[in-house]
């Protein structure tokens, strides 16, 4: 077994590709990198002898290995897929809050503090004080509305 220059730049490209996994996370690169060790193995053995067989090996085992193992991969290392609530104002509801200024009575528009921030809040109509705990109902423009805690 003698080494060619194939088998060479076909192994120090597959070792290349399999260490930059470690740069460029995913999990897609260090299968191309396996390829590319498998194509010179295969070159190294004259199972395979010419540049468009190694090449047609490499892009048919890149993607059987992709397919087959990609998936297997992504779930035993995990990574960060979860699904949270894109609508802000969902979080909100039901939230309680001090009233900073006094709320109505009427449309009379009042401030409550939340998340650290001062709001403007309206009421149901009736007067809310200053210093009474509310419950967020909904939003309204750049408003809460807000309604007496029970």
């Amino acid at each position: 077994m003698n080494f060619s220059n194939d088998v060479f730049a076909w192994g120090c490209v597959g070792i290349v590709l399999m260490l930059a996994e470690l740069v460029i996370p995913g999990g897609i690169v260090v299968f191309l990198g396996t390829s590319a060790l498998a194509v010179a193995l295969t070159l190294q053995f004259g199972i395979i002898t010419s540049w468009i067989h190694a090449f047609t090996l490499w892009f048919i085992l890149s993607m059987v290995l992709l397919i087959i193992f990609r998936n297997v991969g992504q779930k035993m290392v995990g990574g960060d897929s979860r699904v949270e609530n894109t609508d802000e104002n969902l979080d909100v509801f039901g939230q309680r809050v001090d009233v900073i200024e006094t709320i109505g009575p009427g449309n009379k528009k009042g401030r409550i503090e939340f998340q650290g921030t001062n709001w403007s809040a309206l009421g149901d109509g009736s007067e809310i004080q200053s210093g009474e705990k509310v419950k967020i109902v909904c939003r309204e423009n750049i408003s809460y509305v807000v309604e007496k805690i029970n």
